[in-house]
């Protein structure tokens, strides 16, 4: 194996330095794009460490989806995102669930489920970039 690989400490210090250099100069719209991105990097990750019998890195990737997922139901705006919102909210609580059981059962289909959830409403989201984007 290379010295590559998702868990190599230089990699990690790279993906760290790009970034919290992407944070610092991105908008609300790209910020809320990284934490999808970084959801998919990770579950993808986590499903390796399945495959591969590594309990203790995919539970650490996996805690760290359902953080980052939980970050983004507490992004939504409720009142002013009515239905939708509501409907995402509840979207990513089942998110939530499904990953939580994927580390109890070590369950690979569990995380294929919610990477494809994801990946939608990523789409989406990559989609509306046009409209908000700003000025």
């Amino acid at each position: 194996m290379s010295g590559f690989g998702y868990n190599n400490p230089r990699m990690a210090a790279y993906r760290s330095t790009l970034v919290h250099g992407g944070v610092a100069s991105s908008d609300p719209h790209a910020l809320v794009q990284m934490l999808f991105d970084a959801a998919v990097d990770r579950m993808a990750a986590a499903r390796g460490c399945i495959e591969r019998g590594e309990q203790a890195g995919k539970a650490k990737l996996l805690h760290s989806c359902v953080i980052i997922i939980t970050e983004l139901r507490g992004s939504l705006d409720l009142a002013k995102g009515g239905p939708l919102a509501s409907n995402l909210r509840d979207l990513y609580e089942y998110m939530i669930r499904r990953l939580m059981l994927a580390n109890a059962r070590s369950d690979v289909g569990c995380i294929t489920e919610v990477l494809g959830l994801l990946a939608e409403i990523r789409s989406a989201w990559v989609a509306i970039r046009p409209q908000v984007q700003p000025a």
